[in-house]
């Protein structure tokens, strides 16, 4: 079992920067995939952005280059740097563990609260 609990969400300008936080309980955590995930008003819930335990990172197109993702093994954490944020990134972001690395909310077996962030224009 593993448990999640984001932090680090708020309102900040466009062009803003934030970075969220994701703890997980558990001691599988160095070996679960982990991912963040993004809902919009009326959306659906999207990918974001995933990191294997160990290995390279890869994020949907739209925050390349803007959104880092990492974790620390040490402290059962993975972060969300998001920066020159957009309008359009405004979303509940949600925190995910699973035993795959994918893209794909269904290969995602925990998930946390959600985090809401929200840039203006």
């Amino acid at each position: 079992q593993v448990h999640l609990i984001e932090s680090g969400g708020g309102l900040v300008q466009a062009g803003g920067s934030l970075r969220l936080s994701c703890t997980a309980s558990g001691r599988t955590f160095s070996t679960n995939a982990m991912a963040w995930f993004r809902q919009a008003p009326g959306k659906e819930r999207e990918f974001v952005a995933r990191i294997p335990p160990g290995g390279s990172t890869s994020y949907v197109d739209s925050v390349k280059g803007r959104f880092t993702i990492s974790r620390d093994n040490a402290t059962n954490t993975v972060y969300l740097q998001m920066t020159s944020l957009k309008p359009e990134d405004t979303a509940v972001y949600y925190c995910a563990a699973g035993s795959f690395w994918s893209i794909s909310i269904k290969d995602y077996n925990y998930w946390g609260q959600g985090t809401q962030v929200t840039v203006s224009s």
